[in-house]
């Protein structure tokens, strides 16, 4: 296999050349003299060919050098405008934001804030992906995304957003006609909805102020892998339905579902930001993630 070409000794060969210097080269490289003198010979070895005739007072190309000059300048232009154009864009809120969120989450509550964070980033895209699968952000090429869960170990860099709590719910009139559960365990005798993605497996969870646990797998007529499509079963008293407060909240405070379990908790969720390890965030995922944080941090909380 071939080897790379040596980048390091062009670029110093090509800024000797330019500054006609190995003294003032290595003062601009803030290298030493040594340093910048090894490179050019380690180039000279490897090309086989003199590339400067030096005397104690001039320092003159020789043909190899004349010929290899050119390239060697444009190599280290185009390495300095690369590492420029990289700067500017971890830097400077700049270029694409792939953002991958939950369905419901994403068009209730993530889209809505979009134009405001596009006008105040006019020089950042966003590709937004809406599953409530999750996903993978470093084999999918992700650069953050939104779970609402407590998450599980991983090697993903997590900022927390804000609370977002889940209430267990039944519209008046499945209450009237079923009753009203008052120990979680109570509902393995009534029709509850099932979600696919919920992390703990189809379990439901809770804690009571002395300590009590109960886990349930409740069952039921209708199994979904989207949270917003069991509204409708739900206020039609349909059956039972454990959901968060960005899907449930707004029926909560009109009445149209009632919070039942109310001595019991469920562990503590929340939304938090996720972006692929290794290195500082891009300034473009930077600002959007205080962004959502500054609007998130103002939602409404609701008694449980």
């Amino acid at each position: 296999m071939p080897k790379l070409p040596d980048f390091e000794a062009l670029a110093i060969f090509a800024k000797v050349v330019e500054l006609r210097s190995f003294a003032a080269a290595a003062t601009e490289l803030s290298l030493s003299k040594a340093t910048v003198s090894k490179a050019v010979s380690r180039l000279e070895e490897r090309l086989g060919a003199r590339l400067f005739n030096r005397t104690s007072r001039r320092l003159a190309l020789t043909d190899a050098g004349q010929k290899l000059s050119e390239r060697a300048a444009r190599l280290l232009a185009d390495g300095e405008a690369a590492e420029n154009e990289a700067l500017a864009q971890s830097t400077t809120p700049r270029g694409l934001v792939r953002l991958a969120v939950p369905m419901s989450f994403g068009i209730k509550t993530v889209a809505p804030l979009l134009p405001e964070f596009m006008e105040a980033y006019p020089e950042v895209s966003i590709d937004l992906h809406l599953s409530d699968a999750t996903v993978d952000l470093i084999g999918e090429g992700f650069d953050a995304g939104l779970r609402i869960a407590r998450l599980p170990d991983s090697s993903l860099i997590a900022r927390r957003l804000c609370a977002m709590p889940r209430y267990t719910v039944a519209a008046p009139s499945y209450l009237k006609r079923h009753g009203r559960p008052t120990h979680p365990m109570h509902l393995a005798d009534h029709k509850c909805f099932g979600y696919a993605y919920l992390s703990t497996q189809g379990v439901w969870q809770y804690t009571n102020a002395s300590g009590e646990q109960a886990n349930v797998r409740p069952a039921g007529q209708l199994r979904v892998n989207n949270g917003e499509a069991v509204m409708p079963a739900l206020l039609a008293g349909l059956g039972i339905a454990d959901l968060p407060d960005f899907i449930v909240g707004d029926a909560i405070a009109r009445g149209e579902v009632e919070v039942i379990l109310k001595g019991w908790k469920q562990p503590e969720g929340a939304v938090h930001l996720v972006t692929p390890p290794g290195g500082p965030r891009p300034a473009r995922v930077e600002v959007l993630a205080d962004f959502l944080a500054k609007h998130f941090a103002k939602g409404k909380k609701r008694p449980s």
